[in-house]
């Protein structure tokens, strides 16, 4: 029992604990003897293979402007998916062939390539002003600097620490006619002892990070040079290139260096990840609006950006330098903000209205869009994920307490199906749904055992996981953290907990399986009755803690039996709900009931648990 609720017991002796009494009438209210058994275990645990192609991770120097092709760049065979779509004039990096225009080159997929352009033109023919101007500083302000209001709340803090400035602060009256470059310092000063090496560690981020080779070899026009009917934003007119054997589109480099920057904030900022990913999305679909580039364009800046990321991530050379850049922002962020491991997560999500990611729903809607840009599949669908090599090190700070193989399945179970244009690349970059894996499993396969320790704070003492999660693995949740499961979940080999709390927050949170509560505890808040899809066991030493938010909404409803060998059972009360006084509660229905609880505890109320065949009632007494 926590300290607070001792306190509230002895100073309003509101809250009874009660042993274990009620039933009547042959109902059997005699303990169990022996524990049951627990959901058994698949017997494997997940292993993700790693993919037949080169990893990226391995050849990431060789994405030089200096190799020629796809089998010796590593970075343009990582957009192979491309060459579906549009053959290049020549298979070479020398744009001496080449004059920039549509003319040259061969479209190899006349609908996909039509859709990508009519895109651009429907969205700078509808773009607004505000657009305009959005467009414009994300074009002309260095990436690293113009991406980083992604971390809302904690904005003004970072840009304190970074020392970050800019000499693009608006667009300037003659910006139609005057091409203007920032002469500010991108992610800030790297000097500084107490920020530097989170500066230092962003721009590592970027190396061997050109689209330069790329584009020399696919030799893809921008749009506004396929067609008259794009409409640059008039601001960007002056930066326009005059060279177009230089210049082409695909992948795009403002949304590859600004997705870069995304992943680097979000890895030493993980509290605000999710948001900081879908603030790099912006930036490239601000190439679309600004005309400069295509939807498939920004796909492939993306694509490639993940790949570089994770291929500097793995280095050797940066593996100090990342874990100091982590501990170094959140010493910085915290003092800044009054905060701790325990409180940054609240504080880095305080609603307020000029923070433009505070909607989860909307941020997931429009990271989703933005991946596929509403292209249709091309190909077959069904073809399984590949997670490449080291994909994993993206969520070592997001999900610290899994193993390198867990995240790997995470980045499996999580993936968009196959078919998409670009996005089925040889490793398996294009597919890999990032914001979706921020948010957990998205399907048990074999045995999850997750060890979270509370003491360690952050991500490690709570975290949320919002998928819909299916398979037929078994969960076990070990340790002293609480994990919270949001999903519509199907998974069927079972839920165990040995340790820490799982939170239930959805009708349907714990699957279709078994449960099994060995001990620490089993939380529910779900809005409404909390189904449990197979049997439930309980165990001494183990609690059961329902949130009530209405007569019945909170109960758990057991379709198999449910065994009580003991343990805890309180009862609270949520959402401004009180129960009346004389009421009873149904608080437990299975389709047989055997045991009692050892303690109950009912928040604020004195109350007689009321036993039955099938299940358990609070009357509450006063």
């Amino acid at each position: 029992m926590s300290a607070a609720l001792s306190r509230s017991v002895l100073s309003s002796a509101v809250l009874l604990l009660l042993s274990a009494c009620g039933g009547g009438g042959g109902v059997d209210v005699s303990p169990v003897s022996g524990a049951p058994a627990a959901p058994v275990d698949p017997g494997f645990v997940e292993n993700v293979p790693l993919p037949a192609a080169a990893a990226f991770v391995d050849n990431a120097a060789s994405n030089q402007q200096s190799f020629l092709t796809m089998d010796v760049n590593v970075g343009v065979r990582t957009l192979a998916g491309f060459r579906e779509l549009w053959k290049p004039v020549t298979e070479t990096v020398d744009v001496s062939t080449w004059s920039g225009l549509p003319d040259q080159g061969t479209v190899l997929n006349d609908a996909i390539h039509r859709q990508n352009i009519q895109y651009v033109i429907d969205a700078t023919t509808r773009r607004t002003a505000a657009q305009a101007t959005a467009a414009y500083m994300d074009d002309r302000q260095n990436q690293a600097y113009s991406i980083v209001d992604g971390l809302g709340p904690l904005t003004a803090a970072w840009r304190a620490g970074s020392k970050a400035t800019t000499t693009i602060t608006g667009v300037p009256a003659d910006a139609t006619t005057v091409k203007y470059d920032d002469g500010g310092n991108g992610a800030g000063d790297p000097n500084t002892p107490e920020f530097g090496a989170v500066v230092r560690m962003i721009n590592a981020m970027r190396n061997n990070g050109s689209t330069e080779p790329s584009k020399r070899y696919y030799k893809y026009p921008r749009p506004w040079r396929w067609s008259a009917d794009v409409l640059v934003a008039p601001a960007l007119v002056p930066a326009k290139s005059q060279t177009p054997s230089t210049d082409g589109g695909f992948p795009s480099g403002h949304s590859n260096a600004g997705f870069m920057n995304a992943l680097s904030m979000a890895y030493a900022m993980p509290e605000r990840f999710q948001e900081m990913l879908v603030r790099g999305t912006e930036l490239a679909e601000n190439r679309v609006l600004s005309g400069m580039h295509s939807p498939l364009d920004v796909m492939g800046g993306r694509i490639l950006a993940q790949a570089i990321f994770a291929g500097n991530l793995n280095d050797p050379a940066n593996a100090a330098l990342k874990r100091q850049a982590y501990d170094d922002a959140h010493k910085w962020v915290m003092a800044q903000t009054g905060t701790n491991a325990n409180t940054l997560h609240a504080y880095a999500h305080t609603p307020s209205t000029a923070d433009r990611y505070a909607d989860r729903t909307v941020n997931r809607a429009n990271y989703l869009r933005r991946m596929t840009y509403g292209f249709p599949q091309i190909k077959a669908g069904n073809v399984a994920a590949s997670v490449p090599k080291g994909a994993e090190a993206i969520l070592e700070t997001r999900l610290p307490y899994l193993d390198a193989m867990q995240r790997r399945a995470v980045l499996r179970s999580t993936a968009l199906p196959s078919g998409y244009p670009v996005m089925d690349d040889p490793e398996g970059w294009g597919r890999l749904n990032l914001f979706a894996a921020a948010d957990g499993y998205g399907a048990f396969t074999g045995n999850v055992v997750v060890a979270m320790d509370a003491a360690r704070g952050g991500f490690y003492a709570m975290d949320a996981w919002r998928n819909d999660i299916g398979g037929g693995g078994k969960l076990t949740l070990k340790g002293s953290g609480r994990l919270a499961l949001h999903g519509n979940n199907s998974w069927v080999g079972g839920t165990q907990v040995d340790g820490g709390t799982l939170e239930a927050a959805s009708n349907t949170a714990l699957g279709a399986g078994d449960v099994y509560v060995g001990g620490g505890m089993l939380a529910s808040v779900a809005p409404g009755q909390l189904v449990i899809g197979g049997n439930y066991a309980q165990l001494n030493g183990s609690t059961l803690e329902i949130t009530m938010n209405g007569a019945n909404a909170g109960l758990i409803a057991v379709r198999g039996t449910a065994t009580i060998a003991g343990g805890t059972l309180r009862l609270k009360f949520g959402n401004g709900f009180k129960p009346q006084v004389g009421s009873s509660y149904a608080v437990l229905s299975a389709g047989a009931r055997r045991g009692v609880y050892g303690t109950i505890v009912v928040d604020g109320y004195k109350a007689t648990p009321e036993y039955s065949a099938t299940g358990l009632t609070i009357r509450i007494d006063g």
